[in-house]
């Protein structure tokens, strides 16, 4: 079949969207760093709605951190790929023309900081993940001892950190004369601007303090809050599209048709007028970020484990089980009082329309997916909560089965005695510790409970969340998940 390429887009249905501008125009402004499905599906497509409205400097320049999976793809397609928006009426058909290349950093990290820091880069963006930004998530602080961290200050010409490469780009715009440009975090993260700034001026720090006081008077971090639902393309997908379109993509993704981003609007060099395609641009992200992971992402986590261990493949499945929807009910009624309302905004009403889009049949978003880095995610998405309801002495009952629920699958075993591909950077500690408390879950729970690095030092010690845990980890081992969270 042939490729997908700026040659062949003339060759494509009538169905299917395309740019709408003059790509051979298209001059660089952002370098994304971690160019996952999620930016491909998310801050690409806002910034190609943006360019259809209003053509300008705002190429993207794509960087692999790790491997070159995405370069090989993308680049025989000169960047082109297709966005499949499943809705539940049918599909939605879309090519995105707005990434011009993508490097990839381990190969040439100098060059890819050489990219960051010419001038016409405005923008450097990243989807990392929690794990890729090399801090405590329990503190929000720069790990000195991350071995990419240590690796970075050994060898400032060739980081391979997404905070080492900012601090070694804004390094070389001081030395240039030029000023920062902003550094804009996509991930899920709470208050995500303001733990970037800190993790960069720190990492500056321990090298140049005269750097990180520049940084700190000059740099720009807004804070943002993205949502979509972007499950992890496969094989089968990629055939879809191929028929659909007529054309080998080798690198679509796949969304659902809601998205949203908020963004705080403080910039150092200039920004695409994303508000223009739909963006919200604000003076405060705090509460849409804060609505977001409480209610959205604590409740995407706690249904991954649950659903994943009473056997469900996908999050539509495990949220069309009427019993694990009633457990989101719960959940989330004890979630919504530990949650100002953004303005405009009646939460229990939002909580019903994130129902329907778990339940969306069209998006196959893999609990095991979402399952992963949980280590990484319980402090934002759930620890927090669970700290702010036993201040209200409120039951914690729902929240505490989510936890015990992600013990249940960091053991590594299922109900039917699978093993469970656990993805997690402490997963061999996980294991460690599943493997000498075996399926004793006072053991396993007080030993998962003392890594300080997720659970911090005060709720390891908290009668009230520690009993409720093992209780809900014993009665997960003894019954399994859905007869306990039918019990709740």
């Amino acid at each position: 079949m042939t490729r997908l390429t700026t040659r062949t887009l003339s060759s494509l249905p009538a169905v299917v969207r395309r740019p709408a501008y003059d790509r051979s125009h298209l001059s660089p402004g952002i370098v994304h760093l971690g160019l996952g499905a999620f930016a491909r599906a998310h801050l690409c497509e806002y910034t190609e709605d943006t360019l259809e409205l209003e053509a300008g400097a705002w190429g993207v320049t794509g960087a692999s951190l790790q491997r070159p999976d995405q370069r090989d793809r993308l680049s025989p397609q000169d960047g082109l790929y297709t966005l499949l928006k499943r809705a539940p009426a049918g599909p939605e058909l879309r090519i995105i023309g707005c990434l011009r290349e993508v490097m990839v950093a381990p190969e040439d990290p100098a060059a890819l900081v050489a990219r960051m820091a010419a001038a016409e880069t405005r923008i450097v963006s990243l989807t990392v993940t929690e794990k890729g930004y090399c801090h405590d998530p329990a503190t929000g602080r720069l790990r000195a001892d991350h071995h990419d961290i240590v690796h970075d200050l050994a060898n400032p010409d060739a980081p391979r950190s997404a905070v080492g490469l900012i601090v070694a780009a804004l390094k070389a715009r001081r030395a240039a004369g030029a000023g920062p440009f902003t550094a804009l975090s996509c991930d899920n993260l709470p208050h995500n601007g303001g733990v970037l700034r800190g993790l960069v001026r720190d990492f500056a720090a321990l090298s140049d303090d005269g750097l990180a006081q520049w940084i700190e008077a000059n740099g720009a971090f807004p804070a943002t809050m993205v949502d979509r639902i972007v499950p992890a393309t496969t094989e089968a997908d990629i055939a879809e599209v191929a028929g659909l379109i007529g054309l080998e993509d080798a690198a679509p993704v796949i969304g659902e048709p809601f998205r949203q981003w908020a963004i705080q609007d403080v910039f150092a060099a200039g920004r695409p007028a994303w508000e223009r395609g739909g963006a919200q641009m604000v003076s405060e992200v705090a509460p849409f970020e804060f609505m977001k992971l409480r209610m959205l992402n604590g409740a995407h986590s706690s249904l991954a484990y649950l659903g994943y261990l009473a056997g469900h493949e996908t999050v539509s499945e495990a949220s069309g089980d009427p019993v694990l929807a009633r457990f989101l009910e719960g959940l989330w009624a004890e979630i919504i009082p530990t949650v100002p309302a953004p303005q405009g905004v009646v939460l229990g009403d939002y909580a019903q329309a994130l129902l329907a889009r778990f339940r969306n049949p069209a998006i196959r978003h893999r609990t095991w997916q979402i399952a992963m880095d949980g280590s990484q995610k319980l402090p934002q998405r759930l620890l927090g909560t669970i700290h702010d309801r036993l201040k209200q002495d409120a039951a914690i009952d729902h929240l505490a089965l989510g936890v015990a629920a992600w013990m249940a699958y960091v053991s590594g075993t299922d109900e039917k005695g699978a093993t469970i591909d656990v993805s997690d950077p402490l997963a061999a500690t996980f294991a460690e510790k599943a493997k000498a408390a075996g399926r004793n879950a006072t053991a396993l729970s007080r030993s998962l409970l003392s890594i300080e690095a997720i659970f911090g030092a005060d709720l390891p010690h908290e009668p009230r969340f520690t009993r409720a845990v093992e209780t809900h980890l014993a009665a997960l081992f003894d019954k399994g998940a859905k007869a306990t969270v039918a019990a709740l």
